[in-house]
């Protein structure tokens, strides 16, 4: 039987996804499953591994189904997933110790605020272009085995973020391993000599955990064994193609040049640009990542990470009871031809870049008797496009690096109306890929070209754009409600920048 489809998991911060693609580049099936978010304190957010486990399972059993895809015609599986949140589990078991930290929780934001008190961040960031801050995955690590620390670990407890988990459950745990995209937002990965860096492990304490071999993106890492899925097949399935979710959807947006820019509009938002084959180092927030590494080539890129774009909609339809659908956003949002002077600062856990202040929180700012609930999620929708603006005016003056348009991609990337402010507070085109999965074919895209299901060439062909955003404002317009955005976020500034 010819293996003519490949199987990408999309483990993101809202649920799990499973899409089979074929040679054209064609989603034939999907299947989504959302998974719990669990907030015990104030700033804090956890996920359940074993649930995110469970719903991989569920998702490729259905999308098969429903495709008559037998497992023989898989030709590879790929992953591409929320990146550093952060698990331990045990060899042994095979349970993990604790629920996963997502990379949204604040609560290590005291530990690295002492480790930058100390002198910490510049030996930190001199090796792995990171900032210092709970963002990343080291610190939760390090939290994580605060709370064990009356167990005996002898080498049994690994840790990982989600692709690892992923990996190690698909296997049978037989293999422990990551990619370099995943292992480089650890603070533990030195992005020079691109391995494990010992003196920042043991500066953060971590020695006795195993941390998960590092594999090229387009290698193979290992082979699908779990019965409770699907039964063996006539030949093993490698799993293929893995890559962090906002290094695999600039790859798949194809910004494979320098000054080539993306945004992933998701629950949160990240931003890079490709910067070439030598990393560039960033201020005010920006963080050195790195783009990609496969067999034949290594990519940098300047990323911003700003912490709530598409979540701050989400709080405003289950928290506020603001809209019932995206149709009634969609609706309200349309109805009101501004915000009538409201802003809102979506710092619910604390501001990414250019701010990074852990400890600023949300808030509307300009509110008088007239606003009405469409001000507000107007006001909401605005945000997000303020964030991306100021994360990519700081690259901008950053590298000298002339920027003539934006990529966008992710789940809002898709309301017209957002983009097209972007369009406008950006004064740039902006150009949305016909299939908002980025991040899933970015994995897809690694994966087909690991095993030789695609080339190159056939990778640019299936690349295809859907809308092009013209900015039509006057400058006089875009600078006063820039200047009423930076005022709304000075406001709230705990540290005042």
């Amino acid at each position: 039987m010819e293996r003519e489809f490949l199987l990408t998991l999309d483990q993101s911060t809202s649920g799990t996804k499973a899409l089979l693609i074929n040679k054209k580049g064609q989603i034939i099936s999907k299947c989504t499953r959302e998974h719990k978010q669990y907030y015990p304190q104030a700033g804090w957010v956890e996920h359940d591994p074993n649930e995110i486990y469970e719903n991989v399972k569920i998702t490729i059993r259905e999308v098969l189904a429903s495709s008559g895809t037998s497992p023989d015609q898989l030709a590879s599986i790929s992953i591409t997933n929320q990146r550093e949140t952060a698990l331990i589990w045990d060899r042994e078991t095979g349970e993990p110790i604790h629920k996963a930290i997502v990379w949204q929780c604040r609560r290590t934001a005291s530990m690295c605020e002492e480790m930058k008190i100390d002198g910490h961040e510049p030996f930190i960031r001199s090796k792995t272009g990171l900032l210092l801050d709970p963002y990343f995955s080291a610190t939760k690590w390090k939290w994580l085995l605060d709370q064990m620390n009356d167990q005996k670990i002898k080498g049994n407890w690994l840790a990982g973020t989600m692709d690892s988990w992923l990996i190690w459950k698909l296997t049978g745990g037989a293999v422990h391993a990551t990619d370099y995209t995943n292992a480089s937002r650890t603070l533990l990965f030195n992005i020079h000599s691109l391995q494990w860096d010992k003196e920042l492990i043991h500066l953060f304490g971590l020695e006795e955990l195993t941390l998960p071999e590092v594999k090229v993106s387009d290698d193979i890492f290992g082979y699908f064994s779990d019965p409770d899925i699907f039964e063996k097949t006539s030949s093993p399935i490698p799993i293929c193609g893995v890559m962090g979710d906002s290094q695999a959807a600039l790859f798949a947006q194809r910004c494979t040049k320098p000054g080539m820019v993306k945004t992933t509009y998701g629950t949160g938002s990240s931003v890079l640009m490709n910067v070439g084959s030598k990393p560039v180092s960033g201020a005010d927030g920006l963080v050195t990542a790195l783009a990609w590494k496969l067999k034949d080539e290594t990519q940098f890129a300047l990323e911003g990470i700003i912490h709530t774009s598409g979540d701050s909609l989400k709080w405003a339809k289950d928290n506020l009871n603001l809209f019932e659908t995206y149709d009634d956003l969609e609706q309200l949002i349309s109805s009101v031809e501004d915000t009538d002077g409201v802003y809102v600062v979506p710092a619910f856990v604390g501001l990414g870049a250019p701010y990074w202040d852990a400890n600023t929180r949300a808030a509307f700012i300009g509110m008088n008797r007239s606003t009405t609930r469409a001000h507000l999620l107007r006001a909401c929708i605005e945000s997000i496009a303020y964030q991306v603006y100021d994360v990519i005016d700081l690259m901008n003056k950053e590298t000298n690096i002339p920027i003539f348009e934006l990529r966008g991609d992710g789940g809002a990337s898709k309301n017209a109306i957002l983009m097209q402010l972007q369009s406008e507070i950006l004064d740039k085109p902006v150009i949305t890929s016909k299939t908002a999965e980025l991040s899933a074919f970015g994995a897809a895209y690694a994966g087909g070209r690991g095993i030789g299901f695609w080339n190159d060439e056939e990778i640019d062909h299936i690349y295809q754009t859907e809308g092009t955003y013209i900015p039509s404002w006057s400058k006089d317009k875009r600078l006063q409600k820039l200047t009423g955005w930076h005022s709304a976020v000075r406001s709230v500034l705990t540290s005042k920048k």
